[in-house]
């Protein structure tokens, strides 16, 4: 049984709250945040699985934790936009952690969701991470592909935020899981604020393993659905974005979703 922490440090790294207790903790913070304000979830078992809450606004997260301490910044401003304005807000916030039970990491899932994935090497997965986000700007920053919100008919602020690719033809981004997973259906939903928009109408998706699948899309708000099955995969890419021959130059993927399981050990 795992001990697990959280705490809310402010910008000079000083404990405003904190909680510990074993398999799972509960903190409620009495507080408005302040810029710079950061929230840590510890833990003595890493290499495994946690259900992190890390705001009442928003859905819980089943992650993979690799590093002792995964520190989340509460985000402000532009950062804030990307999130739903009722998250982060107020002066009291419920925060929790817990050992996630057996029934949760062995069921057949969407392997891609993580609501607070964030820049960098957080040790929190799955985790995207992208060679361009247009303009460096949170709403089109790699980790709304996989915060599970597939609002595709406009771009912008919540819930409409989006990977943008900056008009750049080589774009990639790349999905981590921190573990090696089976899956047999990819799913994409790419932006679809016509006429603001173009679209992609072909992909390729090129693994862990070294192998790669090409897909073809068409102009359309539904998802598109891929029966690909692939076994072991710590990572996934998705590059060589072909657009539509339309006078847009802004195709964007809302969401990418990977249905499997984690593999047996």
């Amino acid at each position: 049984m795992a001990n697990v922490s959280i705490t809310v440090k402010d910008k000079l790294g000083q404990i405003k709250s904190s909680v510990a207790d074993e398999a799972q903790a509960v903190l409620v913070f009495e507080g408005e945040y302040e810029e710079g304000d950061t929230i840590s979830f510890g833990t003595d078992r890493i290499n495994a699985h946690y259900v992190v809450r890390v705001d009442d606004g928003m859905d819980e997260a089943l992650v993979y934790m690799t590093k002792p301490e995964v520190v989340f910044l509460i985000p402000f401003g532009e950062k804030k936009v990307s999130y739903s304005p009722k998250s982060f807000t107020g002066e009291r916030h419920y925060l929790t952690i817990r050992e996630a039970k057996s029934f949760e990491t062995e069921s057949y899932r969407n392997l891609a969701k993580n609501v607070m994935d964030q820049h960098g090497d957080p040790g929190c997965y799955p985790h995207a991470y992208a060679n361009v986000e247009t303009r460096g700007e949170a709403v089109f920053a790699a980790r709304n592909a996989i915060d599970g919100v597939i609002s595709n008919l406009s771009h912008g602020e919540w819930p409409y935020e989006s990977w943008g690719i900056n008009r750049r033809d080589d774009a990639e981004i790349t999905l981590e899981f921190g573990r090696p997973v089976d899956f047999d259906t990819l799913v994409l939903y790419t932006r679809a604020d016509f006429p603001h928009d173009n679209w992609w109408v072909k992909a390729t998706f090129t693994f862990s393993d070294g192998t790669s699948e090409t897909v073809e899309m068409e102009k359309s708000v539904k998802p598109h659905t891929f029966a690909i099955s692939r076994k072991g995969i710590t990572w996934i890419r998705l590059s060589n974005l072909i657009k539509a021959d339309d006078p847009s130059p802004f195709p964007a993927l809302t969401q990418i979703e990977v249905y499997g399981r984690d593999s047996e050990n």
